[in-house]
């Protein structure tokens, strides 16, 4: 179907369920392999538990170079396209591979030589500190098939291709949970690897998922004299995506700091969140990818009504796909908690620390998906503006805040966290409809109706 077939005049809610499933059905199979991932070191040693904890930051900036410069390729493709020009969306295409293998070498450096100052600047165990180095410079220095996997697949997303990008995904995801406990324990020709094991498995699903996208989205370079353009405007769509990762990284390990003063098991139980986080998050990540290129192409070709019932059906869908989450962090904290860790003390932390988190869940949806909106549309200092608040100004100030007050009352700083970036994005909202350029789309769709 084409762009302006689909992404203009379709209903909004087929566009989501249509796009919306397969990226959910790849999110599921990729939280449930870093669920194994985790409950199979967990099972190997608790100090592999922990690091993988400490490291997780680490991971998330990996992201944030990796899959924000593919927001940025797919968001340039989506609005060229609803400016009627598809050329130059195709050459967007083409820089793909050649920028992140850039940034992959650029983060396979970082890793290499940072990684033990890391380490030891977040724990005093030796062995911690060894867990940490060797996974962090596995999955670090051999991500070459992240970043181009996140690339190719943000290229077909652009074209409206959700199936081949799903399809990686799941054969990433089972080759990591089919190799996990081959390498991690040990079995017949497979050496006991322990944490390198499932560092080794992890990359290895990641350039599996590579070579999936990579015939399809692989496309021939443009002209050399293209690149500065071209570059310049895809990381300023992506820069917000970006940011929002990398804010991402400093208040986890913000937050990580701030745990660590009581203890490795208030880090351990903080990280297990994250864990189950990432599997509840599925519909709202889903909803984030999908509402992309559905805004960016109305914004620019003048729908701004369309660009506004997509807002408003995904945070319909976010809301209530999210409840789930809720009542599973509300009702059963320590049965979740049971399936990583036995520690008693991690139990007790995490029973009280799970319920505030999942309150805080139903304000995220409007926190998370705001800036996804703005992005979109342009505003890409609103976008930013609302993550820096969010991650840099609550997140961690107000952890530190609370954790005087005691470790159960640190925990209070989700919710609060999120109900005032979502208030601060309402504000946004509300100014935004008052630009002149939605004011001047507004007045042009009564005029056009009043004609009918």
């Amino acid at each position: 179907m084409e762009s302006q077939q689909f992404f203009g005049t379709e209903k909004i809610s087929r566009i989501l369920l249509k796009l919306a499933p397969p990226v959910m059905l790849a999110s599921l199979i990729q939280a449930l392999y870093n669920i194994v991932d985790s409950l199979f070191i967990g099972r190997y040693a608790e100090t592999g538990l922990t690091a993988l904890s400490i490291i997780y930051p680490v991971q998330l900036l990996m992201i944030a170079l990796a899959v924000g410069t593919g927001v940025g390729i797919n968001t340039r493709m989506s609005s060229l396209r609803g400016k009627g020009k598809p050329e130059n969306a195709d050459e967007t295409a083409r820089i793909a591979a050649p920028l992140e293998l850039l940034l992959w070498f650029l983060f396979a450096a970082i890793c290499l030589f940072g990684m033990p100052a890391f380490a030891r600047m977040s724990t005093e165990s030796e062995e911690v500190i060894r867990d940490i180095i060797v996974y962090g410079r596995i999955t670090g220095i051999c991500s070459i098939g992240l970043f181009l996997e996140s690339g190719w697949t943000k290229v077909l997303q652009a074209d409206g291709n959700m199936k081949t990008p799903m399809t990686a995904q799941i054969i990433g995801a089972l080759v990591n949970i089919a190799l996990d406990p081959l390498l991690i324990f040990g079995n017949g020709p497979f050496p006991e690897l322990g944490i390198a094991g499932a560092a080794i498995a992890t990359v290895i699903g990641q350039i599996s998922a590579a070579l999936v996208v990579m015939k399809k989205g692989l496309r021939k370079s443009p002209p050399f004299h293209k690149y500065k353009e071209i570059t310049k405007e895809v990381f300023r769509l992506g820069f917000p995506n970006m940011l929002m990762q990398t804010a991402y990284t400093y208040y986890i390990l913000g937050l990580n700091l701030i745990l660590a003063t009581f203890s490795d098991q208030a880090v351990t139980t903080l990280g297990l969140y994250y864990k189950w986080q990432t599997f509840f998050f599925i519909p709202l990540g889903a909803m984030q990818t999908c509402i992309v290129p559905i805004i960016s192409y109305n914004y620019s070709a003048g729908n701004l009504e369309r660009c506004k019932r997509t807002l408003r059906d995904s945070v319909i869908f976010g809301l209530i796909l999210m409840s789930l989450g809720t009542l599973c962090f509300v009702l059963i904290p320590e049965q979740m908690l049971r399936v990583f860790s036995n520690d008693e003390l991690v139990i007790r932390i995490g029973r009280i620390g799970f319920r505030w988190i999942g309150i805080s869940f139903i304000p995220m949806v409007t926190s998370l998906i705001f800036p996804v909106f703005f992005q979109a549309t342009g505003f890409g200092g609103r976008s930013s503006f609302l993550t820096i608040i969010r991650t840099v100004f609550c997140f961690v100030p107000l952890g530190w805040l609370f954790s005087r007050l005691g470790l159960d009352w640190f925990w209070v700083t989700f919710p609060l966290t999120e109900t005032i970036t979502t208030i601060i994005g309402l504000c946004f909202y509300k100014s935004f409809l008052k630009h002149p350029y939605s004011i001047a789309q507004t007045s042009n769709l009564q005029t056009n109706l009043r004609k009918q």
